[in-house]
């Protein structure tokens, strides 16, 4: 059974609701998507649209949870933590250090959403960079042809 993977819960999609759903992203692979109006006239999708309905119908199909989140929408700082993967304390203190922006509203923290996205983005580059630097400097340090100590045959 398919899983959200933020909270390990079963979800309960049944039998049914799964095969129109891969019927919907078969029909979709198959043509170019139209919206059809109540009035019977119809108009194509702009490609930027229909890739990303199939890339959503995909997901749905694969069982994944799925959110469509506004870029001017306003998390609060338990949201925009749970989305960094990250305590509110310490989204609090990156948000007092000003390495992302934020708003008050009252005496709480509010952080648009495009804005928490950049920093993720720039911290998942920063952390991949780190990485490739770090493998490129094991690699010539000849350290990836190193067997550890209990792995050599006696």
């Amino acid at each position: 059974m398919p899983r959200n993977k933020e909270t390990q819960i079963p979800l309960a999609i049944s039998g049914t609701d799964q095969r129109q759903v891969l019927e919907l992203y078969q029909k979709i692979q198959r043509s170019r998507a139209k919206l059809v109006g109540p009035d019977g006239r119809t108009q194509s999708l702009p490609v930027s649209l229909y890739e990303f309905l199939v890339k959503l119908i995909a997901d749905l199909c694969e069982g994944q949870s799925v959110a469509i989140v506004q870029n001017d929408a306003q998390l609060t700082t338990v949201e925009g933590a749970r989305m960094l993967g990250i305590s509110r304390q310490f989204l609090i203190k990156l948000l007092e250090r000003g390495d992302m922006p934020h708003h008050m509203v009252g005496t709480h923290r509010r952080i648009y959403v495009r804005d928490l996205l950049a920093y993720k983005a720039k911290r998942d580059s920063n952390r991949r960079k780190i990485l490739d630097d770090l493998t490129r400097a094991e690699a010539g340090d000849g350290l990836y042809d190193l067997e550890p100590p209990d792995a050599r045959p006696e």
